[in-house]
């Protein structure tokens, strides 16, 4: 079944907005990509900032979709280990520019607060999956553990942009199997 133009739409300008960037990436540019002429951008979206906000929410959705998904098939105590895999799993498959959630920060911070705003509530909202994780495994006494593993993650963001991916990803790994194995042992 073919997409519908609004599915074409987003599909077409998260595409560009992660290679290119929110700014660089005009409406004129996304219409001739998608193959649609301006006016059905408009019949489905009032503006360019709500077309971001948009792919963003979309984005988003996606993603926190493949890590619950991945933490509730998760073994007994491997919770925490299945989010960070299936984090690194979406970073190889669709980040290789990076987060587009912090270039969205970036470039949005003194133009838009709104879509500021939304990029760094995923953000918080992966935070949030983290500390479930480490709930479900048992190691949510560890103060500021979960946001240690969240920085980790954040740097792998980068890395990936960086470094071959496979090496960003099993370093990525390492430091987080040491975090856990510390918590771990000081639990017992």
């Amino acid at each position: 079944m073919p997409a519908s133009k609004r599915d074409q739409l987003l599909a077409t300008a998260e595409q560009l907005f992660h290679e290119q960037g929110f700014h660089a990436t005009g409406i004129d540019r996304i219409v001739a990509a998608a193959g649609v002429v301006r006016m059905t951008l408009y019949n489905h979206f009032a503006s360019k900032e709500a077309l971001v906000a948009a792919v963003l929410g979309a984005r988003h959705e996606r993603f926190i979709a493949s890590l619950d998904a991945a933490v509730a098939s998760a073994s007994p105590g491997q919770a925490t280990l299945a989010l960070v895999d299936a984090h690194g799993d979406w970073l190889e498959r669709f980040s290789q520019h990076g987060c587009i959630m912090a270039k969205a920060m970036g470039e949005f911070a003194e133009h838009s607060p709104s879509l500021h705003a939304l990029a760094a509530t995923a953000k918080i909202d992966l935070l949030g999956r983290l500390e479930a994780a480490l709930v479900r495994d048992g190691l949510d006494h560890h103060a500021g553990l979960a946001r240690r593993l969240f920085l980790v993650l954040e740097g792998s963001n980068t890395a990936v942009a960086l470094l071959e991916s496979q090496t960003a990803l099993a370093d990525t790994r390492t430091v987080v199997d040491t975090l856990l194995a510390r918590a771990r042992s000081e639990t017992q």
